[in-house]
């Protein structure tokens, strides 16, 4: 178990959700280093937290800047497959990770995964994940494996983007039905499960999800309602549904949702049977703050692209 003043190491501290985690870790007393694609990215924490580069194309290095540490907190992953990164690229680099904290001496990780992961899956982000979590389990090393569907927060894309998309076009269009679900929790409740079981002994695998589960159709008129901007969901096509995003996308210059994110959110991979490991309801947390949600649009590729600034509230 670890102590109080033990050495953390989180992955993207000055991102999304690793900024939460390490915000929690430092408040609980616990030392805390960060690996970054981004270590000259605005620092939240100041002098509290040192960035090192993750040195995957140099293991002597990222192993050496991993002595020392007890808990590893991994958050590191890509959304899809781009010219400047892929899923491959992300499970090797991960790989890589798993090998040099081991070598360094690190007791445990806690790494976040997905839900319904499968190395049987046509999709690579869920059969990448499920090899990571194998990888994981036999690498002798203590483990938590928290699975989330999508998280919301002041940073987020997914739901902020769709109440973008509802203040500024008058129909909302959903893949097929809309009956698929999903169960979105929040950023800070991810953090406090994660920081829970770093300091855990016990081997573990999470479902961390939230407490509301919505069908995709549901979740789209409930946000619209909460930001005074209903607007009639309308089924098209999956194809046709592609077009219009990518579409939407080159407008935005960015990647809205990829054909295999449809694919998944339609096979209801981002539903869980299990008891939500979150309190915090999204309805609640939308109401709270209706009047900046989806202001802005918020871009995935502008936050790979920039690597100095901080991740902007949407």
């Amino acid at each position: 178990m670890a102590g109080e003043s033990a050495l953390h190491a989180v992955t993207g501290a000055f991102g999304y959700s690793g900024k939460y985690i390490t915000t929690r870790l430092l408040a609980a007393g616990h030392r805390v280093i960060t690996l970054t694609n981004s270590p000259q990215r605005a620092n939240p924490f100041g002098d509290a937290v040192k960035a090192y580069p993750f040195h995957f194309d140099s293991p002597e290095e990222l192993t050496n800047d991993l002595r020392g540490v007890e808990v590893l907190i991994n958050t590191y992953w890509v959304r899809f497959n781009h010219k400047m990164f892929t899923h491959a690229d992300a499970v090797e680099n991960t790989l890589t990770l798993f090998r040099c904290a081991k070598e360094a001496g690190v007791r445990r990780v806690v790494h976040v995964s997905i839900t319904n992961p499968s190395e049987d899956s046509p999709l690579e982000y869920f059969s990448g994940k499920a090899r990571l979590e194998r990888a994981l389990r036999e690498s002798g090393m203590s483990y938590a494996i928290l699975r989330p569907t999508v998280l919301f927060g002041k940073e987020d894309i997914l739901i902020n983007n769709i109440a973008w998309m509802l203040r500024r076009f008058p129909v909302f269009g959903v893949f097929g039905d809309g009956q698929y679900r999903i169960q979105p929790i929040y950023v800070d409740d991810l953090a406090a499960l994660a920081v829970e079981r770093a300091v855990s002994d016990e081997n573990a695998i999470i479902d961390a999800i939230g407490p509301e589960t919505f069908t995709y159709r549901e979740l789209v008129r409930v946000i619209g309602g909460i930001i005074g901007h209903p607007r009639p969901v309308i089924s098209i096509p999956p194809r046709l549904g592609g077009i219009v995003a990518a579409i939407v996308g080159r407008l935005v210059n960015d990647v809205i949702i990829t054909p295999e994110e449809i694919e998944g959110l339609m096979a209801d991979l981002l539903h869980v049977d299990s008891p939500p490991a979150g309190h915090t309801r999204l309805t609640d947390w939308a109401r709270e703050h209706a009047q900046e949600l989806g202001r802005r649009y918020a871009s995935e590729l502008a936050r790979r692209r920039d690597r100095r600034s901080a991740y902007k509230s949407a």
